[in-house]
Order: C-alpha cells, then structure tokens, then sequence
C-alpha cells in the first residue's frame, strides 16, 4: 500500500505532516510505504531534525506548493508542480493508492475533481467530519463545505456516499441515517430538505431515520447527519470551539478530548475516482498520522470500487 503525503500543506509545515508520517510508518509498519511530497532538502532536513531516517520513506521532490491562501482554482491551474497536483496525479496514476493533504481545502477539492473525475453517477462529490458522540462512537456530518448549495437529489446522493464509507470503512453494519433539520417533522425546513426527506424515506437501500435536530447531533442519535455544506461548516467550526472552550476548562478532560479533532484527522472526498483525504489546516502530527490511517482503510476496503457499484445503476 503506497500512500502519498503532502508534506508542504497546512499551517505547520513542515514539522507536523513529517510527525504525522513517522508516528504512521510506526503504527502501520510494513503494511505501508510512505511517499512524502515536498521540497526534498526540506523533508530530509525535517526527517533528521525529528530523529528519523530518510531512507525509511519514499520522497518526491518539488519546490512548488499551494498555500493556504492561494485562490483554489487558480493555484491548481497556475502550479501544476505544486505538492497537491502531484499527489493527486500520482493516485490517477495508480502508481498511489491514496493522498493525504492538511493544506488547501479548496485547492484539495478542485485537484480531487479536475485529476481524477467524478465516479459516474456521482452529480457532486462531498466532504464531511467524524465526530466523537457521547456514546462513544462516531457520526458523520456531511456535507461540512463543498457543496454550499444544494438540491434534494445531492442530498440523496450525499446519504448514499456516506452509507457506504461508514459501512466499508467504519465498519456500521447498518448506519442510521438522518437529515440535519429544524424539526423532526417531515414538513420542517427549506424546500430541498422537505423534497429530500421524501426521496430519502423511499429508498431501500438506506436506514433512513428521518429528520433530526442539531441538539441530536453531539448524543449520537444517528450514524449520519446530511446536511447542505453551508449549514455543516457552521455546525463543524461551532463543534470545535467547543473543544476549545472544554480543553482550556477542562484540560486534560476525557470529555474534553472525545471532541478533539485530531482523534480523526479527516474523511475522503466521497465520489471521486480515487482516495484523497483532506485535513484541517491546524493538524498536528497525531491528526496527520490518523489522516494516513484513514487513506490506509479507504484503500484497503476499495472504497472507490465500491461506490462505483452502489452508483452503477443510481436513480434518486
């Protein structure tokens, strides 16, 4: 398994994704070969510096990377040597199995669609967060900002792609499905949400529980929560302060710590042609390594083959 690193992304370049790549290669071992991405003179320096050998990894040199606030599409088309471009090409390639970036969100989604494609059926591919709950697993919020407006059929289409990573990746036999609404009747919310609900509660391919509210979400009292990207960026960005607020509290809190997002480190883009995984751009090296675990189990479970299937014959 050949999982690529973005070591020029995020906010703490490159100290954290090279962390986040040693502690993986340490928990993983032989099951992964670790393709660091970046300046070369950069990487061994960092690889040394943290006490590591660089001969323990595979490098790709470039100078040239996206920065966070490089404009998205223009950096993707301007830097065509860029670290991100080349990760992304490389799983196109298949010469990766999958690519793990903490930089650029935008410039992550555009390079996941533009390089490798939507997997057919797939209308808008969509990005979401796991969140600890308070029963001691994980639910997934999705969309969380790629798609800001939405139809009830993208909505659909987002339940789907969510039913099958948290059943092939998490390992939910059965998740349960909910639409993140105003109110649990069917009546409630903006017009795609009520025509939404409808198309949701006729599939059979899917534990559609209805609609849920936002006071539901932290409980666990579904699998999943679909939402519009605007509404699930508001619900993620409010979610980690409160992590913030509960750690300078409650430091040390294993309650505190059920918030954290480095505990999950990211979700792949769901419905696109290949595995890449998009991370927050404060991660530290324990959410890089959780980022290379995630790329680890996407791969391992085909998830891309598998949703090629389950969108084979799609119809909302």
């Amino acid at each position: 398994m050949r999982i690529g690193v973005d070591i020029m992304g995020g906010d703490n370049f490159p100290e954290s994704p090279v962390e986040g790549a040693i502690r993986a290669l340490a928990s993983l071992g032989e099951q992964v070969e670790l393709v660091l991405i970046g300046d070369q003179s950069v990487i061994i320096s960092e690889l040394e510096r943290q006490g590591a050998s660089p001969e323990a990894f595979s490098i790709v040199h470039t100078p040239e990377y996206i920065t966070m606030s490089d404009s998205p599409t223009r950096a993707v088309a301007a830097k065509r040597n860029s670290s991100i471009n080349l990760g992304i090409g490389m799983v196109k390639a298949g010469t990766l199995d999958g690519f793990i970036s903490p930089g650029n969100t935008g410039a992550m989604l555009v390079a996941s669609v533009m390089g490798l494609g939507n997997v057919p059926g797939v209308e808008r591919p969509t990005i979401g967060v796991l969140v600890r709950n308070m029963k001691g697993g994980y639910s997934l919020l999705c969309d969380v900002g790629a798609n800001v407006d939405c139809r009830a059929d993208h909505l659909v289409q987002f339940a789907l792609l969510c039913n099958i990573y948290m059943k092939e990746v998490v390992g939910i036999e059965n998740p349960t499905v909910a639409l993140l609404n105003i109110g649990e009747e069917p009546s409630k919310g903006n017009q795609a949400a009520i025509s939404a609900h409808g198309k949701l509660k006729e599939r059979t391919d899917l534990n559609f529980i209805g609609n849920l509210e936002g006071r539901d979400f932290l409980p666990g009292h579904a699998d999943i929560f679909i939402c519009d990207g605007f509404t699930g960026n508001i619900v993620l960005k409010f979610g980690e302060s409160f992590y913030d607020v509960l750690a300078s509290q409650f430091s040390g809190s294993q309650v505190a710590e059920n918030f954290n997002f480095e505990n999950y480190g990211g979700v792949p883009i769901l419905g696109v042609n290949g595995i890449s995984v998009i991370g927050h751009g404060i991660s530290n090296g324990k959410a890089i390594e959780n980022m290379i675990k995630t790329a680890y189990d996407a791969a391992k479970n085909h998830l891309p083959t598998k949703i090629k299937a389950a969108f084979a014959n799609f119809s909302a």
